[in-house]
Formats: C-alpha cells, structure tokens, sequence
C-alpha cells in the first residue's frame, strides 16, 4: 500500500467516513498479509501511530477483538473496561483505559480481507444502538467491496497509514479573536496535538511553565519539562487521547509550585487549562504525584507489559524468533538479531535477521565455553554487555573477530536458574547509546526470552515425537482399485502433546469391492493416539476376515469395551460394491456422509447409527444400502467438518451439502481442498477435520 498512494488515500477516506458516521473516536484497518497468517495495521484513525506498536503486527490467532471477529465471521462487541478487561486480559492490559469497542471482518466475495476496529469514548452507553450497528455494518461492506475491486499491494507498508478526522468549525470561532480571548485569561491555555506535541501556548502558560514559547512549541511537555517526565503525567494524556473524556491532575513544579492541568480532548487534539494551586510541598492536600527525575516512558512501560504476555503465549522456536523480529528490535531500534539456543556443549543458531547467511554460517556451532567472545562471557557470567560502538567492543574483546558491519550490539544471556539456555544478540547498523531504562528493560526481557525459548524447544521436541506417532499410526498411502477415485485430508488441531483423534483408512477387498473407513476417538492425547491405532488394526483383521460392516463394528466394540480404556470412538464404515453399484453403511454414533450422485445434486445419507464404539458389549449395528451410480462422488468426514463453535451442527450440514452440489467436482484433490475451506474459512480450526472423498468412475459397472 506504500508503494500504491490512491488505494491508501481512498481506504482512508472510507475509515474516516465510517469513524463519523458511527460518532467513533478511534478507527483502525486490519488487513491480512499475503504470505502468512498475520494482521497487519494498515491505516489508523483518532490516535498517535506510537500508540499501537504493540498491534501492528498480530497472528491472525492473537486473542484480540479483531481476531476473533475474523474467526467468528461476524461483529464483536466490547461495552466498556471491565468486559475488555474479562474476555481480553491481554489487550486490556496494554489498554487499561475506559471506552467502547467493535471489531468486524472485511468479508469480500472471494475472501476475508481483515477487519475494522473502532472505539468509543468512555461515555458510551454499554450496548451499540441498531444505527451504529447498521453503520458499522455497511462501513465494512463498502470497504470489503473496495478490496475486492482493488487488491492490496503484497507487501503492506511497516507503519499504518495516519487518517485525520476533519471536524467542521464556525469561521467565527478561529482566528486572531480567539486568540486574543486566550491570551487575556489570567490562567494557563495550551494545545496538544493527538501525538502530544504543543501546537499553541499562551503567554500566561509560558511563565507558569517556567520555559519560552519558543522552547515550548513543537515539543511534548514530558520532554521539554524535566519535572513532567513522569509516566504518570504521559499516562493521563494517553488516557484522555483513548476515552477522549476530561482528565485532571497537579504536579509540582520545582521547587514549590503546585500547578493543575485540565485536559479537554477531542478528534483533533488535547485543550489544556493550567492553574496556580497555593499547598507547600508536603502540604496537606498535596497531589499524590510526587516529581522525578528521569524515568522510563510510559510507553515502554505498556510495550513491556505487552512483550511479556506475547511471550508467554508464544508456542514454537520459530514463534519466538519472529516475535522478536517482529516487536522486540523494532521497540528499540534495533536492525539485526541472532538467536542461538545452547546445545550439545555448542551454541546452535535458531533464528537470524538483517545478516547474510554466510556470516551465520561463520557464527554457527560455536562452542559454549568460548568466553573470550561476547555471547559465551555474557553465558559465563549471567550478565549482558553493551557495546555502543566497534572501539567499545575491541576494547574489551580485542581478538574477537566482526563477520559483520554493525556498528552496536547487545548480548542478552537466556538462562535459566544458572543454565544456559542460549544467547540474544540484538544489533545496529549505526553506533548505539544504551539508555539506562533501555538496559534495564532488555535485562528483564532476557530472562523471560529464556523461559519462552524453553518451553518452545520442548515444545518442538514433544510435537515432533506426536508427529512421529501420528503419521505410523494412518496409513502412508491408500490402495488403487479400478474404477474408484480417492482422496483424502487430515488436518489436526492439536497442539504440543495433543495428538488428532480422528482415523480413515481404505481397504482393497477384491477387484470390485473396497471397505471405507472413517472414524473420531474421543480425546486429544497419546492414549487417544494409542487406542485408534488399536480400532484400526480389529476393523483391519475382521475385514479382511470376511466380516460383514455390521459384524465388523460389532467385533471392535466387543474389544473396546474388553479393553475398558474409558475412551469412546465414533465410527463410519462403508462397503463399495463396484460391480452392483451399492453402498452399504453401519454407523457407531458417527455424522452421516453426504452423497452427490450427479452434478448440482447432493444429500446427506439417512444412515440408522448405532451407539459409540465402548459403551454396550452386546450392541447392534443396523446395515444402511444405498444404491451408487456410476461418478457418484461419496463423502466420508468427521464432525469437525460441522461443528464449529456457535454453529448450528444442522445447519451447518446443509450448507455443505449445497457447496458439494454447486463445486467444480473434475478434480477431487481440489473438492477436498473447496470442502475445508467452506467449513473454516480462517482455517483457524478448533477441531480435527478428517475427509474421505470416493468417486466411482464412469463406466466401470
């Protein structure tokens, strides 16, 4: 969208029309990026872009309001603090100000663009009235069309796009009368842009504030004035920029005078009023604010506080690497990174940036007790190191050798409870002063890196290990039989030591005749894994025995429920009979198939179930023919193909049942591919989704 002025200028104008019409104070535009499933803030509306760096960049599995607006497929509403700060712990962290919020997906023809976030002053009434709805509604819409006709860029730009919101003035209420009007008050009156910088001081505020004008304009008071570099007066501006409600508070300007500022936000900048207040330091009724020299910016603050929680949801090593590229170098400025975890007595690169591979090559593998380099004293020692500067480096490691040209760098030790863990390099293509808050807070991020960096290595490990088990326990590849077509997908959602529930298998009878089986073990664990490898081996015997379906789902309830695992099993097995064209169908609990037996016609198969593989040793398993025309295509899935978290199941099978009628059924691989897609959309599933696609093929009866 850099790259593409008229489409960001025409999606800007949409979001400051719609932030007018629904009388919204703040708007953003999310889109998701091409490559992977990120949301990307692209334009912004009502707020300084400095305000939003924590949520730039989110996983389109982020647990905020747009995300699961994108998921759910509809509009999120937040009413107020207390509900943001319940469903949303996180973003309520990093937001602890009052106001009201909707989130919606940007729902186009072909696709899911993103989604809108407004906000609301705090003032707003809990719900949304049915007209902010409808123009939220039709907002997105209109933007959503805009996309379709017009694709974005593919590389969307690194910062959001800065939207003003134009609010309409009397021509009578500007202008040198206004000024004089100002400038005659005995008390204090300035104005803050919404990035907090002074756009106007009158005379009166000059003195009160001990500094000139011309010291004053163009600076943020928490800069220009020592005694206001406070987060807590940085943090009243945020909060009245945010809920766009009154704020007021004292502070003591040195040595003895207590001052009263009055803020009035509105879309387009802060009024501030100043006043003289008369108590003594340490007086009675003084402000509990108390002045400070130099503290860390209360930005950095909430930007901690938000690294921290994303750090603790981060999952695998790459997780880690890229949120560290992603948020970590760009909140301090850095341009390079190298992540090495400790292992085998070496230090093994798990993640780079901003260096050429062949300088990692170089770097790679090193040994863990090297301490006459940087990264293995920092390890040593359990300290970081902080070079400004390459003399500052070669000063204190004057044989280490630079691969590289960055001229700054911070070795951060990942150790935990005295073991190393591994190594963070940030680095700078231009010499770097470390402040004492950027050390401080880096040192504090170092041990929590650790500790994700940690949880993410076993993670890889345990899930490598799961994969492993799954893919021995399906079936590598399925047997050709003339005249049937197959294919399949196996999607689980398990995460870690979760291992998908979900089987299928297809068995080569004869030359005309094939078994299908499709099933679900309750649970999401090893012993789920272990019990439908065990399902899978009894249906496998007695089929090839000879069994009938219904013998064959009888014979493997009989030895679950003889295995007592307190686990249940759903299963589908169905017998093709090529040369008679018939399906016939025992059912244990399972979703019934659906079947397209011509193009533009599809159904779901009445199929009478029987109960759960494990519940009654002595249960029955009624037999289900079904006549199967040649190119009938037969639909073999599990239910997380329907059930989806505020979905009704029903529902949901009747609108697969149109979309396998209406679908470009000439490629089956493609079918199975079209069938997913329509059920999860985001691809954000919260189940395992099993399909079995059969087609008999034209002129094989």
């Amino acid at each position: 969208m850099s790259g593409d002025g008229t489409f960001g200028d025409v999606l800007g104008t949409v979001l400051a029309d719609l932030v007018r019409r629904t009388g919204a104070a703040i708007g953003g535009v999310y889109l998701i990026e091409q490559t992977e499933p990120m949301l990307r803030l692209v334009a912004l509306c009502g707020l300084p872009v400095d305000f939003t760096a924590p949520w730039q960049r989110l996983p389109l599995t982020a647990p905020v309001p747009v995300a699961d607006a994108i998921r759910l497929d509809r509009l999120v509403w937040v009413g107020g603090q207390d509900e943001m700060a319940r469903r949303y712990p996180r973003a309520s962290a990093v937001l602890p100000y009052p106001f009201a919020l909707a989130a919606i997906p940007l729902a186009g023809v072909r696709r899911c663009w993103g989604g809108i976030v407004l906000m609301w002053p705090a003032d707003h009434p809990h719900e949304a009235t049915p007209r902010e709805r409808s123009h939220i509604t039709a907002g997105a819409h209109r933007m959503a069309r805009l996309l379709d006709d017009s694709p974005p860029p593919p590389d969307l730009p690194d910062e959001p796009r800065a939207v003003p919101v134009i609010s309409v003035r009397h021509p009578d209420q500007t202008g040198l009368a206004a000024l004089d009007y100002l400038e005659r008050l005995p008390e204090g009156a300035l104005a803050l842009d919404l990035e907090g910088r002074i756009t106007f001081v009158t005379a009166a505020a000059a003195q009160l504030l001990g500094r000139g004008p011309d010291l004053l304009l163009g600076t943020r008071p928490w800069q220009a004035l020592p005694w206001l570099d406070d987060p807590a007066y940085e943090d009243q501006y945020r909060t009245a920029v945010v809920s766009r409600v009154p704020v007021s508070f004292g502070a003591l300007r040195p040595p003895d005078q207590w001052l009263t500022f009055h803020l009035y936000p509105d879309a387009s900048g802060i009024s501030v009023r100043i006043t003289t207040r008369d108590e003594a330091v340490g007086g009675t009724g003084a402000p509990a604010t108390t002045w400070r020299a130099s503290v860390t910016p209360t930005g950095r603050l909430y930007q901690l506080v938000h690294l921290a929680a994303a750090l603790t949801e981060v999952v695998t090593v790459r997780d880690v690497v890229a949120l560290i590229v992603e948020q970590i170098l760009s909140a301090f400025g850095a341009q390079g990174l190298v992540l090495s975890v400790a292992e085998a007595g070496r230090l093994k690169i798990a993640g780079h940036h901003g260096y050429p591979a062949e300088n990692i090559e170089r770097l790679d593998a090193l040994p863990l007790g090297t301490e006459f380099t940087p990264a293995g004293q920092v390890l040593a020692s359990g300290a970081p190191a902080f070079f400004p500067s390459p003399a500052d480096l070669d000063r204190s490691y004057p044989t280490a050798s630079r691969v590289s040209g960055k001229q700054a760098w911070a070795f951060l030790p990942l150790v935990i409870t005295g073991r190393p863990v591994g190594c963070c390099i940030l680095s700078y293509d231009q010499p770097h002063s470390f402040t004492a808050d950027e050390r401080a807070v880096l040192t504090s991020l170092a041990g929590l890196m650790a500790q994700a960096l940690d949880r993410a290595r076993l993670h890889d490990t345990q899930h490598r290990l799961v994969t492993e088990l799954q893919r021995a326990l399906l079936p590598s590849t399925l047997p050709a039989l003339p005249g049937l077509e197959v294919a399949t997908r196996y999607l689980p959602a398990g995460h870690g030591v979760e291992v998908g529930g979900d089987f299928y298998d297809l068995l080569r009878l004869d030359d005309s005749t094939a078994a299908a089986v499709i099933g679900d073990v309750e649970g999401h664990s090893i012993a789920a894994a272990a019990l439908m490898g065990q399902v899978r081996t009894s249906i496998h015997a007695h089929t090839t025995a000879g069994a009938t379906p219904d013998q064959v789902l009888a014979r493997t309830n009989r030895l679950l429920a003889d295995l007592e695992p307190d686990l249940l099993v759903a299963c589908l097995y169905a017998h093709l009979d090529l040369r008679r064209n018939e399906l016939t169908l025992a059912s244990a609990g399972h979703v019934p198939p659906l079947l397209r037996p011509a193009p533009q016609q599809a159904r779901a198969l009445d199929v009478e179930p029987g109960p759960l593989l494990g519940i009654d040793t002595d249960a029955r398993y009624p037999l289900t023919a079904i006549p199967l025309p040649a190119g009938a295509i037969v639909a073999l899935h599990t239910d997380g193909l329907v059930e989806r978290p505020g979905t009704d199941p029903a529902q949901a099978t009747s609108d697969l049942v149109d979309h396998l009628a209406a679908a470009d059924e000439h490629d089956l691989e493609a079918l199975a591919d079209s069938l997913i897609r329509h059920a999860w959309p985001t691809g954000q599933r919260t189940d395992d989704v099993t399909v079995l696609l059969l087609r008999t093929m034209a002129g094989t009866a």
